[in-house]
């Protein structure tokens, strides 16, 4: 997941603690702009991102594409044809094996368990099923939603069974990671980006209470797990009670911007389509957000939610991702159904129109995100896991 922005977030946690970090990414993507200390391998699978200049490149089975492909166009033809003629550039497993064979690593952590977790499990049958200390992390829809699904069952179960460590974001998926066999050691439960440098985010926040902020921010996620479009019709029901507040929905997907159009066309609201933004400006917005609102059928611990009460936002989220492991339902946030406009919209309209509400919300919040969210204190907390991962396998024997 070179492209995602936890990732960059996670792996940035072991920045200056003098880990050699390696990252194969586990499909074709962009490399995210934020990570840094790292090598990347297998780079004629990087799309872009290959100038950064805090990232070391290395191509280990087409020495002269080290930084990937050098023009703007034609790497897909590339990588079909080799894909066609070498074992290596076919089967992306095998080169992981191989890498694999000639680091070998103290640790392989894949983060997340039906892509690159699967794709470990399918390296180690090149291995003689021998690996170093394997940990897996759980990512969002991952176990939760994933494992209801054919592709998404085979693949967690080829994994659960087979890994040493497993974390995850909620107490929910410890209880799944067990049920789906695993059996080594769960190593903490965390957010999949790790914590927040609060100081830092709160300059963000606009001044004064919650209850004087007058926008609502929406996450705008559709596809096969958000349901932006059930939050468009909880507004439109609600449309009466927010003629005095901007509505700003923000990650939007096509068809979210045009419905976002729509609604506002039809309720007079001013609701705007927020561009694909820097995690800064996404703090920002909810900083300046009265109600921030995410709907999915499946997630973990949603970054959304979880950014929404670091910036002083009463959330109203989903019961599909451990927000109860997070919020007192109808105190700090209000829980709702995914699919049902209607209790969204009665959500909506009681958060606009209790003022104490959304105080003691961000109160409570507040509390809870320096007790669990801050950087300072979950980030010694990852690096000593990996310390003690890496200190077992060396006191094993197996280890450098």
């Amino acid at each position: 997941m070179a492209e995602n922005i936890h990732t960059a977030r996670w792996i940035n946690q072991l920045s200056g603690t003098g880990w050699d970090v390696h990252l194969f990414p586990a499909k074709t993507a962009d490399l995210h702009p934020d990570l840094k200390n790292l090598t990347v391998h297998d780079t004629l699978y990087i799309n872009s991102g290959r100038s950064n200049p805090n990232v070391n490149f290395l191509n280990d089975f087409v020495p002269f594409f080290q930084s990937g492909w050098p023009l703007s166009k034609g790497a897909g033809l590339v990588r079909r044809a080799l894909s066609g003629s070498l074992r290596a550039w076919s089967e992306r497993a095998w080169r992981l094996a191989q890498l694999i064979r000639r680091l070998q690593p103290d640790i392989i952590h894949s983060l997340e368990i039906t892509t690159p977790g699967y794709l470990v499990a399918q390296a180690k049958t090149y291995l003689d099923h021998q690996l170093p200390p394997w940990l897996v992390s759980n990512w969002g829809s991952d176990i939760y939603l994933f494992s209801r699904l054919s592709w998404g069952l085979e693949r967690i179960k080829a994994v659960m069974p087979a890994c040493d460590y497993y974390i995850c974001e909620c107490q929910r998926d410890v209880e799944l990671g067990r049920a789906f066999g695993f059996k080594g050691e769960i190593l903490g439960v965390w957010p999949g980006a790790g914590g927040f440098d609060i100081q830092s985010a709160h300059q963000f926040r606009q001044p004064g209470p919650t209850s004087s902020r007058r926008l609502i921010a929406l996450k705008g996620y559709q596809g096969y797990a958000g349901r932006a479009l059930v939050g468009l019709r909880a507004i439109e029901l609600c449309a009466d009670s927010l003629r005095d507040y901007h509505i700003a929905v923000y990650s939007a997907e096509w068809e979210v911007g045009m419905a976002a159009e729509l609604v506002a066309h039809s309720t007079g609201l001013a609701i705007k389509v927020i561009p694909s933004s820097a995690h800064e400006e996404i703090l920002r917005l909810h900083g300046r957000a009265r109600i921030s609102i995410g709907l999915s059928i499946g997630d973990a611990a949603s970054t959304s939610l979880l950014e929404a009460m670091l910036m002083g936002s009463f959330p109203i989220q989903s019961n599909t991702s451990c927000a109860d492991e997070w919020l007192q339902d109808g105190e700090s946030g209000l829980i709702v159904p995914p699919n049902d406009p209607e209790p969204v919209a009665a959500a909506i309209r009681r958060a606009v129109t209790d003022d104490a509400l959304v105080k003691l919300g961000a109160e409570i919040n507040d509390r809870v995100v320096k007790e669990r969210l801050d950087s300072s204190v979950i980030r010694p907390q990852v690096i000593a896991m990996y310390e003690k991962v890496a200190a077992a396998h060396i006191s094993s024997g197996k280890g450098r």
